[in-house]
């Protein structure tokens, strides 16, 4: 083999892996619900919006509030079967929106096509709409329905949303 064809050659399997990592981080940008370097942007009313629901009651007897959001959606995942625990929703939603169901990442890959990551897990509405749990509402942004699907979607893709650790 001559110095031109290896260096040809050693050119060429760069060009290979370089398009099989883009390949691979296009698909992962694809499934992720919000990368981790990205904060959720807040919106300037988010104060205003906790302090109301931290004081009024939700649905089913529990608050309308993180911690009472968090417990609807166990009791919904008990009942279908999606585990998780009240430690694992409440440390990823801490990360993705820092309790805002209202948060919007407009900065990440999703939103620069037209899909931003939304709620308190940060999910994008085709992961919403692919792992929507029944009883919940049909809505990315409702508090329940949005830990739910994110839930439901760790589940079928790491065993738990307890497993999950970083953007997802």
């Amino acid at each position: 083999m001559t110095a031109i064809t290896a260096a040809s050659r050693l050119a060429r399997l760069r060009n290979l892996a370089v398009t099989g990592l883009v390949t691979t981080g296009v698909a992962a940008a694809a499934l992720t619900l919000t990368p981790a370097a990205h904060a959720a942007e807040a919106p300037k009313a988010a104060p205003a919006i906790a302090s109301k629901a931290a004081g009024s009651a939700g649905a089913k007897g529990t608050a309308n509030n993180l911690d009472g959001w968090i417990k609807q959606s166990l009791a919904i995942m008990k009942a279908k079967g999606i585990p998780g625990t009240y430690e694992g929703l409440h440390r990823n939603i801490m990360r993705e929106s820092s309790g805002n169901p209202n948060a919007q990442n407009n900065y990440d890959v999703n939103a620069k096509n037209g899909v931003p990551s939304k709620g308190l897990l940060q999910v994008i509405d085709p992961t919403f709409k692919a792992f929507h749990v029944a009883g919940t509402a049909n809505s990315s942004t409702d508090p329940v329905a949005n830990i739910t699907a994110a839930a439901n979607y760790a589940a079928h893709r790491y065993g738990s949303i307890d497993n999950v650790n970083s953007a997802y």
